[in-house]
């Protein structure tokens, strides 16, 4: 059904033209009067001044109905009359329909969710596809898989768009446009490349990579969602131990509104203790730690946000939890009485935290009063100091970090992690660089170029003052990273292998004035804490969805099952894997957000917490053009679902307005030659 985009204007316009228009053809022309000497040429002239009012009675006049009818076309168009028609597959069409989080937002329309509502959406424009016409279906997040090649049975296609299932994965439409253009480059049953191929782009329009998308089809962009939605979601979480107190363990929460108003909720913590003879038994308990966080949009402006402070609103978008934990745990928050949310897969994020256990620190030196001391002052349970050739006769294992000072170890543990003070060994993949002649490489006078103000082992550290007076030349592999480089080269670099965790300094400290700096202590405290992370203070990283944790070596030789398989349960199912002979294990991607579990545990891995974290899946809020405005929008304005809408005041104008324009110019000119 036609309607208006205008019509207040179109309105008022006509209100003010129409009786001006009319008020001309009332007034009578006032004429002067004169004398003749007869009158018999005059008898319409005389029938004219008969009346002296200034009105006259309206009379049939063709002119008068033919400039009305031009006017009626002009305010017609001046209103932007639309019409709404459903769309219409063309003869070769591509249906990409998304996938992602986001498409979980149950404001679909009468309950169903965004994907349910774009599979409706695919499903009636297969409908519309002539005899002839051939489609395709691809559904996609941060991925994109052909759900169904280019067929013209529309049984197949709508089989394809109802197999579509939802993923809590991100979103990016870069690789399914790619996998577009390559399907329509060549047709298999046309052998040809195919034309004007129309692309239905069924999406809220939330992508990572819209700065990045082009593709040769005619992008015809169906937006989902409604503007109005409210949603609220967990967009961090972090866990650590204090270093100073084990047993305490800080949570920090995150979190934001990406409705249209301001909202609050309740936020519940939840733990649920692990059994080491049971890891798979979670039960969650809550703490009784119930606090109402308070959410400003994220759409508001700086001025809206000052406006609803200054008016009484206290917003607390970040939340801090302190708990006693003596064992390993899962905790869990859960935000709850949001009114009105349409996700819920941000409403529930998990991070597993492992049982505090004392550090045991592990020094080999020759006698280094400034590295002796700041092991001492690390604050670790325990640290054991070894002269070079009593660590080679004990060859000791047990810790959780061992430091060598500026000396090469002839044997290391199978695992471990260990720091290098200017002299690592040969046997690992960063080493000292030789020249032609074997010769160990150095570089003298060395200052600091840049470091990785991002990393946990330098964050708060200015390492800008750091200068050595000599300094090996590193070699190292191109999986290592540079946490320091130097002005003529790296000076500390970090690298995972089999073993575990290696950090190796470039240079000696007692060549540097480090020892002295306020930086030197901070920097070791820092890395031990990193290196020790997966047994003593910080929890365990969770993982976003679609991502594939990697299982080091060394925690897969403590795992010896007989078949040499272990089986990985979680919330999409039961998969079970093959352990490698060599290398590490990746997991396949993890889809859904939830707790995945090994069977039988690996070390550090036996549970393993994904979570959605995610600004951009969390932002519900439809975008108003194409992704990376690539194409047109369908429904630009969310009235009528799934409708095309076409303005007519051109054609109003073109085949209306202009033809009555000539045919009120041709009577009158034929009045006046008359």
């Amino acid at each position: 059904m036609p309607s208006f985009l205008n019509l207040t204007a179109a309105a008022i316009a006509a209100g003010i033209v129409v009786p001006a228009l009319l008020a001309l053809y009332f007034l009578k022309l006032r004429r002067q009067e004169m004398s003749v000497a007869s009158t018999f040429l005059w008898k319409k002239t005389i029938q004219d001044l008969q009346v002296n009012a200034p009105f006259q009675r309206l009379r049939r006049n063709l002119l008068l109905l033919l400039q009305l009818l031009l006017l009626a076309l002009l305010l017609i168009a001046l209103a932007r009359p639309i019409s709404s028609s459903k769309p219409v597959a063309g003869a070769r069409t591509v249906i990409l329909i998304d996938r992602s989080a986001s498409m979980n937002a149950t404001d679909g329309g009468d309950g169903r969710s965004r994907l349910d509502e774009a599979k409706r959406r695919a499903t009636a424009l297969v409908g519309t596809m002539s005899r002839d016409a051939r489609a395709m279906v691809i559904a996609f997040d941060n991925t994109a898989r052909i759900v169904q090649p280019f067929t013209s049975d529309t049984a197949s296609l709508r089989s394809a768009i109802d197999s579509i299932t939802p993923s809590d994965r991100p979103t990016s439409l870069k690789l399914a446009y790619q996998l577009a253009d390559a399907q329509m480059q060549f047709d298999p049953d046309q052998m040809r490349a195919s034309d004007n191929v129309d692309l239905f782009v069924y999406s809220d329009g939330r992508m990572s990579d819209a700065e990045e998308l082009s593709t040769r089809g005619l992008v015809k962009f169906e937006r989902l969602g409604s503007a109005d939605s409210v949603n609220a979601g967990i967009v961090a979480l972090s866990a650590r131990r204090a270093y100073e107190r084990p047993t305490q363990v800080q949570v920090f929460v995150r979190l934001a509104n990406y409705g249209p108003n301001p909202v609050e909720g309740d936020l519940r913590l939840e733990v649920a203790p692990i059994d080491p003879a049971d890891p798979s038994r979670i039960e969650f308990v809550p703490t009784g730690d119930l606090i109402t966080p308070r959410l400003l949009p994220q759409r508001y402006t700086d001025e809206q946000r000052r406006a609803a402070i200054s008016g009484g609103f206290s917003p607390r978008e970040g939340v801090e939890f302190r708990l006693e934990l003596t064992t390993a745990a899962v905790i869990r928050v859960k935000l709850s009485r949001v009114d009105g949310d349409v996700l819920a897969s941000d409403d529930v994020a998990q991070i597993v935290v492992p049982p505090p256990k004392p550090l045991r620190l592990l020094l080999v030196t020759s006698g280094n009063a400034f590295v002796e001391r700041m092991a001492q002052s690390l604050g670790v349970s325990e640290v054991v100091k070894l002269t070079p050739s009593a660590y080679e006769q004990q060859q000791p294992a047990d810790f959780d970090v061992l430091i060598f000072d500026a000396y090469a170890p002839q044997h290391l543990p199978r695992t471990g992690n260990f720091i290098f003070l200017g002299k690592p060994p040969d046997s690992l993949a960063v080493k000292s660089a030789t020249d032609e002649q074997g010769r160990t490489e150095f570089i003298e006078n060395v200052g600091v170029l840049d470091w990785d103000r991002d990393h946990p082992i330098l964050r708060g550290l200015n390492m800008g003052r750091l200068y050595t007076s000599q300094a090996l030349r590193l070699s190292y592999p191109l999986d290592a990273k540079v946490l320091i480089e130097g002005l003529k080269g790296p000076l500390a670099v970090l690298h995972r292998d089999a073993r575990g965790i290696v950090l190796t300094l470039a240079f000696d400290p007692l060549d540097s004035m480090w020892p002295t700096q306020p930086t030197f202590v901070p920097f070791f405290l820092q890395a031990v804490q990193f290196m020790a992370l997966g047994s003593d203070l910080q929890s365990r990283e969770s993982v976003r969805p679609g991502e594939s944790p990697l299982v080091p070596r060394a925690n897969l030789e403590r795992v010896t099952p007989a078949d040499q398989q272990v089986v990985l349960r979680g919330p999409g199912g039961t998969q079970r894997l093959t352990i490698p002979p060599t290398g590490d294990l990746a997991f396949p991607p993890l889809e859904a957000v939830g707790l995945y579990r090994t069977d039988p545990p690996i070390p550090q891995f036996e549970l393993v917490a994904v979570n959605l974290t995610d600004e951009v899946e969390s932002n519900t809020l439809p975008t108003d053009t194409a992704p990376g405005n690539v194409g047109t929008v369908i429904n630009p304005d969310g009235d009528q679902q799934g409708l095309v809408q076409t303005e007519l005041w051109w054609w109003l104008v073109a085949c209306g307005a202009i033809p009555m324009l000539l045919i009120e110019w041709w009577v009158y000119t034929r009045r006046v030659h008359l």
